[in-house]
């Protein structure tokens, strides 16, 4: 089927993309919403963190990106959801229309693993666009699946932490293969969801295998949201960024941001 991405930058919207051209798939568009004036926005539904550097996908994959600006906001947080005007699940519906008409996509990548609150809206907006979503990530056992992920060659840092034992200071910029061994310790220790899926800790793909040319950040800085004691919040902004050959040798180093 002719597939249309939904990216949002991270390790999972990338890895359930490979999932979809092993399965067989036509990855031919990607599609993204932006916040409008924040890198954080308080959404139920989408990862905006990382938003400034979505544009290099197009040119590391070589694919078309659709682009909206998020412009409703979590109105039915019911448990099924209802065609609702000015619902930022509205935005997607506008979104994957568009996508669908330009480029004839039958099916959506969907990189969920956990929340049924984002399947149950993915969903009804792909019924209602006559679309079949392919979430091949969609309650697999998490410490298996991040193991898979890094082994699959595919490269991913932290962008953002909110959780006890994540620290902005010390964990944002590091590679997610170099956090997994802490990650799957704070799983045991206090019940941390070792893919993030409990809002603990949001990533940007910098390359994986479907990526033609990789992604570089030349320069970032922390922001701290939440100066909690016990759990910051923190996150980066990129400032500066490209994309390179992947016969490039370039290491990626983030301890000044």
């Amino acid at each position: 089927m002719k597939v249309v991405a939904l990216i949002s930058g991270g390790k999972d919207s990338c890895y359930n993309m490979m999932q979809c051209v092993a399965a067989g798939h036509r990855i031919v568009a990607l599609a993204n919403l932006r916040p409008a004036h924040t890198d954080e926005l308080d959404s139920y539904m989408y990862q905006t963190v990382g938003h400034q550097a979505i544009e290099l996908y197009a040119d590391a994959m070589d694919l078309p990106l659709y682009r909206r600006t998020i412009q409703g906001s979590s109105l039915d947080t019911s448990r099924n959801y209802r065609e609702t005007e000015g619902d930022e699940v509205e935005d997607l519906y506008q979104l994957l229309h568009l996508v669908k008409e330009k480029e004839g996509v039958e099916a959506v990548s969907v990189g969920a693993i956990l929340s049924d609150y984002q399947r149950v809206r993915v969903e009804n907006v792909c019924l209602r666009l006559g679309l079949q979503p392919l979430a091949y990530l969609w309650r697999r056992d998490q410490e298996s699946l991040l193991s898979e992920m890094i082994s699959s060659d595919l490269h991913a840092i932290l962008i953002k932490v909110a959780a006890f034992g994540l620290d902005p200071e010390k964990h944002l910029g590091k590679p997610l293969a170099d956090m997994e061994p802490y990650l799957k310790q704070l799983s045991q220790k206090y019940g941390v969801h070792i893919c993030g899926e409990g809002g603990e800790y949001e990533t940007f793909t910098l390359d994986c295998p479907l990526f033609k040319k990789k992604i570089v950040i030349d320069a970032a800085e922390t922001v701290i949201h939440s100066a909690d004691a016990f759990a910051p919040v923190g996150y980066l902004r990129f400032t500066k960024m490209h994309t390179e050959s992947k016969d490039t040798p370039h290491s990626l180093q983030l301890y000044n941001f």
